[in-house]
Parts: structure tokens; C-alpha cells; sequence
């Protein structure tokens, strides 16, 4: 799989997305490699039956194949089919739709913050050098859309930039950068700003592992 591969589902395609449970097990996928159902049930603390159904969706919509390369008749293995996805609010283009995309970035929503949640509990039992490289920032800017989407870009391009170290170097380890912008809630609704939810939907770049 290109370590760089994109996949930009359609409506029903972030519907089969739109489920945490289903989120985690293609980030596994994504990060850890090729599992059978038995492996990710276990990780997740899941029954193998409901592992297996959400497995089943993935493949459906094309999100994970079957690595022919392992396994046996007994225990299928899976892999990603690529290593991020992308929105694009454009394919929306009913109510429904604008519902499915919110639906599936609110569910990635849960996941970035269990993540979040964990990697706290488990930060003082790290290497301190791993403590003080971990940050929570946040910022406030005036900014125009325009800016605003520009901003973003510019910290994206940075981060895909970035080289990664030696992955045989011991001291190396995975580390997750996670980028969330957003208009202040309830901000444009306070300054009388609001209009059409939808009258600007145009490609979004978020992209999750």
C-alpha cells in the first residue's frame, strides 16, 4: 500500500464510516498493519461476531481487502486498502448527505478524543523525554474563511513534510499529530454571521488515519 494513498468517499461510503467502533478498526489497520477479526475483537474489547460484521461493511465499500498473502480458510486476514481518508463536502448534495458527512465527522470526532483521553492517562508512565514532547496548544485568530482554509493547509503541508526518523532507530516511536480547526462554537450565530449551512461546501481536506 502507498504510504501516502488517499481514498475520498462518496455519501454512503461515510455512512459505513460513520460508527467509531468501525474507525478504530481501519486506524489499526492503518498504523499496526494486516489483523484477522480474532486479533482487532481482542484490541477492541469486541465479540468476534460484531468484529466480523464491521469488517464486512469495510470491504464493502471498498476501505479494507483480504491479504490473500496470510492466513487460511479458518482465519482471514485484512489489511487497509489506503492510509488516509479525505472529505469532500461537495459530493453532498441533499439534506440526507450533509447529514451523513456531519454524522461521520462527529464519530471521528469520539475517536480523536479517546485517543487524546488515553494518551493522558498513560503520560506520566512514559520516558520524560516523550512527556515534554507531547503538547496541547490552542489558539485564537481573526481570521477571513479564506485565511482561515489557508492556515490549515499551510499546517497540513508542514506536517506531510516533515521527515520521519529511522524506523530500526530504538528511540523511535509513533507519534500522533492531530490538527482540529473550527470557528469558535456559537460564535457567527452571536455576531448575526450565520446563513446557508451548505451555500459555501466546496472540497475539504480533512483527512484522518
Amino acid at each position: 500500500m502507498d504510504p501516502r494513498s488517499f481514498v475520498t468517499p462518496g455519501p454512503e461510503g461515510l455512512k459505513a464510516l460513520s460508527h467509531p467502533g468501525r474507525l478504530r478498526m481501519l486506524g489499526l489497520l492503518r498504523t499496526e498493519g494486516p489483523a484477522t477479526a480474532t486479533t482487532l475483537a481482542t484490541r477492541l474489547g469486541l465479540n468476534s461476531g460484531a468484529t466480523s460484521y464491521h469488517l464486512r461493511q469495510l470491504e464493502k465499500h471498498g476501505f479494507i481487502v483480504e491479504d490473500t498473502s496470510r492466513g487460511n480458510a479458518r482465519d482471514r486476514w485484512w489489511r487497509a486498502a489506503h492510509q488516509f481518508t479525505q472529505t469532500d463536502a461537495a459530493l453532498a448534495t441533499t439534506e440526507e448527505e450533509h447529514d451523513t458527512v456531519d454524522a461521520y465527522l462527529q464519530a471521528v470526532g469520539v475517536v480523536y478524543t479517546e485517543q487524546l483521553q488515553h494518551s493522558l492517562e498513560e503520560r506520566r508512565t512514559l520516558p520524560h523525554a516523550w512527556q515534554d514532547a507531547g503538547n496541547l496548544s490552542d489558539w485564537s485568530l481573526r481570521l477571513t474563511p479564506a485565511r482561515a482554509k489557508a492556515l490549515v493547509e499551510a499546517l497540513h503541508d508542514l506536517v506531510e513534510g516533515w521527515p520521519e526518523d529511522d524506523a530500526d532507530d530504538p528511540e523511535t516511536a509513533e507519534f500522533r499529530v492531530n490538527i482540529n480547526a473550527f470557528v469558535r462554537p456559537g460564535l457567527l450565530a452571536a455576531e448575526g454571521l450565520e446563513g446557508n449551512p451548505h451555500a459555501e461546501d466546496g472540497p475539504d481536506d480533512g483527512r484522518t488515519p
